[in-house]
């Protein structure tokens, strides 16, 4: 039995390759000089839609994100699935960027480009002889977006800028402390996420600038941090208003929770109207509480929740989780179960939506579980064109696009100035 067939992916539609699909961002050449998570998931948007991702990587090492892997019975050497899923429908060019030659063939590609993504630290770029101003002079209409922790100004511009140093000094750890107080950070790479959604954007956003409006390139300056303040809500503006900081597990609405079920499984809920909240009272038999001054405004629930969202929570400990949904359901209380990946491949929507496809890569190799192109264009959709390369697999390739002939390619090889497979 393959792995992805012995863990639950089995029955989830198998996604062929369209190398031939258009979106509606063809015509537009990326080079992608970013490394690690948010620049992938900036460059992954682009892609997906469309765009010519040409993925710059450092021969001999590559994209640090190529070994995130994780290692497990099936693939011992571990599973690199955050390069499968966040390299897909890109071409790697591998040089040596402290080659002379190599880097006057990036210049030209960039020549050719009208996107460059990068992500140094502030000052890099310059020191590379390829600062905005030079880029500019060259491609007027380049769109540079320089992405990094802090920002390209300010005292902390050249520190480093790691995801979890942002969900510190944005106040998220700060608000998902634990019971005893210790900030939480989350468990998986959210500044960065952020960002790359964010980025990609703000890259269309001076694109159409450029193509529609006619003006002249321009710098995105685009930092992990500010893009996470912009989704932290109003803590900030309420601090700043009222002197008062958010408690630990403070909610915005109450009843709102998770909840443990008789059968060990979890639901989430969330009264937070006061239409939901009296269906709540209703599904668990306690309709005379919106009749309570204590329970029939957001404002009064919110400051006696420990006494509702105990009673909540022991009348669903009486439930298996099936049970629970269907009652919630039936009172129109917006409720739903919370799972883990297993629960999460066999939902039949998620299985009737296509959201995860079994990419079939063609090559006889098991196809690879990934999430489907996001968002939905029924007129012009995204497409899964080339799988995730290996490092400079297309290097030859493209430098033959951009005018090199074989001899030349050779004698870069042969130095190590580029890297092909």
């Amino acid at each position: 039995m393959s792995a992805a067939a012995s863990h639950g992916a089995a029955h989830l539609p198998t996604e062929p390759l369209r190398p031939d699909a258009t979106g509606p961002l063809q015509g537009v050449r990326v080079v992608d000089l970013s490394r690690l998570v948010a620049g992938n998931m900036l460059t992954l948007q682009l892609g997906d839609f469309g765009a010519d991702v040409i993925k710059v990587e450092a021969a001999g090492s590559g994209d640090t994100l190529r070994e995130w892997r994780e290692v497990h019975a099936d693939f011992p050497e571990g599973f690199d699935g955050w390069w499968r899923t966040y390299a897909r429908n890109k071409r790697s060019l591998a040089l040596d960027l402290r080659d002379a030659e190599a880097m006057g063939w990036l210049r030209r590609l960039i020549d050719t480009a009208q996107v460059l993504v990068e992500s140094f630290r502030p000052g890099t770029l310059e020191a590379m002889g390829l600062g905005p101003e030079v880029l500019l002079e060259r491609n007027p209409r380049l769109v540079v977006v320089r992405l990094s922790g802090w920002g390209q100004s300010g005292p902390y511009r050249e520190l480093p800028g790691f995801g979890s140093l942002i969900e510190g000094f944005s106040g998220f750890a700060h608000k998902h402390r634990s019971a005893s107080g210790a900030p939480q950070l989350p468990n998986l790479a959210m500044a960065d996420m952020i960002t790359g959604l964010t980025g990609a954007f703000a890259t269309l956003a001076a694109l159409r600038e450029v193509e529609v409006n006619g003006a002249r390139g321009q710098v995105v300056d685009l930092s992990l941090l500010e893009p996470m303040l912009a989704v932290m809500g109003p803590d900030v503006s309420t601090f700043a208003a009222t002197g008062t900081d958010a408690e630990p597990g403070r909610k915005i609405a109450s009843p709102r929770g998770s909840y443990r079920c008789s059968d060990g499984l979890w639901v989430s809920m969330s009264g937070s109207t006061d239409t939901m909240a009296r269906r709540v009272f209703e599904a668990i038999g306690q309709a005379a509480l919106f009749d309570d001054p204590r329970f029939a405004t957001n404002a009064a629930r919110l400051e006696h929740d420990d006494a509702l969202d105990a009673m909540v929570a022991g009348f669903i400990a009486g439930l298996t989780q099936d049970a629970c949904l269907a009652l919630f359901r039936r009172h129109g209380v917006t409720v739903g179960p919370i799972y883990a990946p297993p629960q999460l491949l066999a939902d039949p929507h998620v299985a009737q939506r296509g959201v995860y496809v079994r990419l079939d890569a063609g090559d006889g190799a098991e196809p690879t579980v990934m999430h489907q192109v996001v968002p939905r264009l029924l007129g012009t959709p995204g497409s899964i064109r080339r799988t995730a390369p290996s490092r400079g697999e297309h290097t030859l390739a493209l430098l033959q696009e951009l005018g090199a002939t074989p001899a030349e390619c050779a004698e870069l090889q042969r130095r190590g100035g580029i890297e092909c497979p």
